[in-house]
């Protein structure tokens, strides 16, 4: 294995890849990095595509990046009412809210309305695989509305609703009860439970994230973070290695 990781260590490796590996941010965050002149490496300017070794002095806004860091995966139980950005200049930042005492960045988002599960990383790696569209990967809610739910309410949201100037992809839609219904997506458009109701003529009330992947909210207390388990871990490794692979091959 060092003989291994010491042979990695001579290969050029992209500077989006490199940020994304230390933790500081997405690699679509560092090419923005990059674009607005925020990293330097060995004292000049990078640019985009530029490729550098691990031995290379880089600095993100004059600050030097440690390359070498332990990966962190968070659950937290949102609530509602805080904010899903980094920018602790917002009242309500999901940054402060978490209180973690290390740099960590959410994988998706949830409005700021909206309550439940949240996976947090300092792993950039992990962010871009599990958002990649063609994953496709599973994200389980249920959703409180403002009236009784029809029938056609239910086989309108699975089959597809317009929103955004598309057409949302099919979905898993179960009643629970009167006013509250259970729905699975694949997507992740912005607000697109609350306009995928909207355009039915629903009001949203109440929406709460229970599942991630596998991943679940559980008994997870309101506004309480905790760590994955090992297991959690492992079968979140497997299912980004299998949706993957299968992206490749199609």
């Amino acid at each position: 294995m060092e003989c291994a990781q010491n042979l990695n260590e001579l290969k050029p490796i992209r500077i989006n890849k490199l940020l994304s590996e230390a933790g500081i941010c997405s690699r679509k965050q560092a090419d923005r990095l990059v674009e607005q002149g925020a990293v330097q490496v060995n004292g000049e300017t990078a640019f985009l595509g530029m490729k550098i070794h691990y031995s290379d002095s880089v600095r993100v806004h004059g600050r030097p990046v440690e390359r070498k860091f332990e990966p962190v995966y968070l659950l937290y139980h949102k609530p509602g009412g805080i904010t899903c950005t980094h920018d602790l200049s917002v009242a309500g930042n999901i940054v402060e809210a978490v209180d973690y005492p290390g740099r960590v960045f959410a994988v998706g988002r949830l409005d700021k309305a909206s309550e439940g599960l949240m996976l947090l990383t300092n792993d950039g790696e992990i962010v871009n695989r599990i958002l990649r569209a063609e994953n496709a990967h599973q994200k389980e809610y249920v959703v409180t509305v403002d009236k009784p739910i029809t029938a056609e309410f239910v086989q309108a949201m699975q089959n597809g609703v317009p929103i955004l100037d598309t057409i949302t992809r099919p979905c898993e839609v179960s009643r629970l009860s009167d006013k509250t219904f259970r729905i699975v997506l694949v997507q992740g458009l912005n607000r697109q439970i609350r306009r995928m109701c909207k355009a039915l003529g629903y009001r949203v009330n109440r929406l709460q994230r229970q599942r991630i992947m596998h991943l679940l909210l559980d008994d997870l207390p309101l506004g309480r973070w905790r760590f994955l388990s090992q297991d959690e871990y492992s079968i979140l490794q497997t299912q980004l290695a299998e949706s993957s692979s299968l992206a490749m091959a199609e």
